[in-house]
């Protein structure tokens, strides 16, 4: 009997003829899917804005070819652009998406940055293939949150105390050295004579200066934001107030009493901030009206001593998760029960949950055009505005009202409205259909977050600002849908295949 033989292995062995790309790849892999989604993805926008640019240079890379890696990227759980230009030269599948192209790792970060809007915008179009293959049902839907960690370290971060301790003592340094300095200009004068040529201020003095000026200007904005967020707040009372001088039921005197103070908190507010009025009409333009975070202010304006603000992305803010303190962000997500479909997101700097379910279900319902049944959500978005603003709009609230496995006390004559609405809440969720309802929670919406943090190691934003955190997010969120979509036609059936390619045709 012969020996064993091996099968021919030649590296270097050139093709006769060319190979095509698509045989590369397993029939069925999720480069085609994201090849062929991209194709059907509106990019109008992104076109056009390329289109404005200079027609003089080279040809800018295909707009869909960048954004079908970009997706496959978020995908795959890369999302650094280094990682990306790589994948061009290293991996098949990146090599397949990309044709034959390898843009440096700069120009997939511009593209990043230049259409980050649109790239966000994407999260509509693939909800909406998402619903045409019947995955979107809209029976019961969840909403939680998540904090993520930003681009920037905690120790980074410095409270208005410590600003102006460190202000003073970095002034007090430097005035030292530049006295030393003088000093010693004046001993070289003695020993070289005079006219020499002006020496360098030394390395120390140097670092010293830079850093007492970068703390000078975060104590600035700190302030500032600290006067915005009084004047805001100020704004607030006087409204209330003009709305008690306005009410025919109010006595003269009150009426009298509450217009006088309203035009001092309007004075005391136009003094602060001025402009306070626009720049926040244009944050919550950009932000959706999702809650911003609020410097903690004293009365007269000024930050209160344990606010805090990040050199690095003074947007961020500091957040508990697992009983640690991080730098970050906090991001929303709604979760559609039938298949953890993303139907809503968005991310801000405020750390607590509450104030995010009303600007939450009204983008779920401008995005969806249809009211759920009912929604789910922890203790953490309770309270009576929030029910009532879910019962407002058609919407079966079930909100815990504490820790799980707890209800509520019961009533006493003494309880208030929002008291009694706990109890009643905590007695829903306790029994019946209202157990039943609720330990679905975490199995709807939970696991979505583990999918993006753990399957995929998304645990950081690599961008700085709200701005293009936002529009990370929603790419985040929007290729989360894309598995969804992708595996529900992988497994499922030709007919099903067919049905949601005539759709989407």
């Amino acid at each position: 009997m012969g020996e064993k033989s091996f099968r021919a292995w030649t590296p270097t062995q050139a093709y006769l003829l060319p190979p095509s790309p698509m045989d590369w790849l397993p029939t069925g892999h999720l480069a085609f899917f994201i090849l062929e989604v991209a194709e059907e993805l509106d990019l109008s926008k992104i076109e056009e804005n390329i289109r404005q640019k200079d027609p003089r240079g080279e040809p800018p890379y295909a707009p869909r070819m960048m954004t079908a890696l970009f997706l496959y990227g978020y995908s795959v759980g890369v999302y650094s652009s280094r990682r990306i230009a790589r994948g061009t030269h290293e991996d098949v599948a990146f090599r397949v998406i990309a044709g034959g192209e390898h843009p440096h790792f700069t120009t997939i970060n511009q593209f990043r940055l230049d259409h980050r809007e649109a790239l966000a915008g994407l999260f509509v179009q693939v909800l909406q293939l998402c619903r045409c293959a019947g995955l979107v049902k809209l029976g019961h839907v969840a909403l939680d949150g998540t904090k993520i960690k930003a681009a920037a370290s905690k120790h980074k971060a410095m409270s208005y105390q410590r600003m102006n301790q460190d202000e003073a003592r970095l002034h007090a340094e430097v005035q030292e050295l530049l006295r030393r300095a003088e000093q010693t200009d004046k001993e070289e004068d003695q020993r070289y004579g005079e006219g020499q040529e002006e020496q360098d201020l030394p390395a120390e003095l140097a670092r010293r200066e830079q850093r007492l000026e970068r703390i000078r200007a975060a104590k600035a904005e700190l302030e500032k934001e600290a006067a915005e967020a009084r004047a805001t707040e100020l704004r607030e009372l006087a409204k209330g107030q003009r709305a008690k001088a306005d009410d025919e039921s109010v006595t003269p005197d009150e009426r009298k009493r509450a217009q006088t103070r309203a035009q001092k908190s309007e004075q005391q507010a136009a003094t602060l901030a001025p402009e306070t009025e626009k720049k926040r009409d244009e944050a919550e333009a950009s932000q959706q009206d999702l809650p911003l975070h609020q410097v903690a202010s004293e009365p007269d304006g000024k930050p209160k001593p344990g606010a805090q603000r990040n050199f690095t992305d003074p947007d961020s803010r500091i957040m508990v998760k697992d009983g640690a303190y991080i730098q970050a962000y906090n991001a929303q997500i709604v979760v559609d029960a039938a298949s953890q479909v993303i139907i809503a997101q968005g991310v801000s700097n405020q750390p607590p949950d509450q104030q995010y379910l009303e600007p939450m279900v009204e983008r779920m319902l401008g995005i969806c055009e249809q009211t759920p049944e009912a929604l789910l959500a922890d203790s953490g978005y309770f309270s009576q505005h929030n029910i009532e603003h879910l019962q407002h709009r058609n919407l079966d609230p079930y909100i815990a009202v504490g820790r799980e496995g707890t209800t509520a006390a019961l009533p006493t004559e003494a309880s208030t409205p929002t008291q009694r609405l706990k109890t009643s809440m905590g007695e829903k969720l306790s029994k019946g259909k209202g157990k039943i309802v609720y330990s679905r929670r975490k199995v709807i919406v939970e696991p979505v977050f583990g999918q993006i943090e753990q399957a995929r190691g998304f645990r950081r934003f690599s961008q700085r600002g709200h701005g293009k955190v936002r529009c990370e997010w929603a790419v985040v969120c929007l290729t989360h849908n894309l598995l969804k979509l992708f595996r529900h036609l992988a497994g499922g059936s030709q007919t099903a295949r067919r049905s949601f390619a005539t759709s989407t045709g």
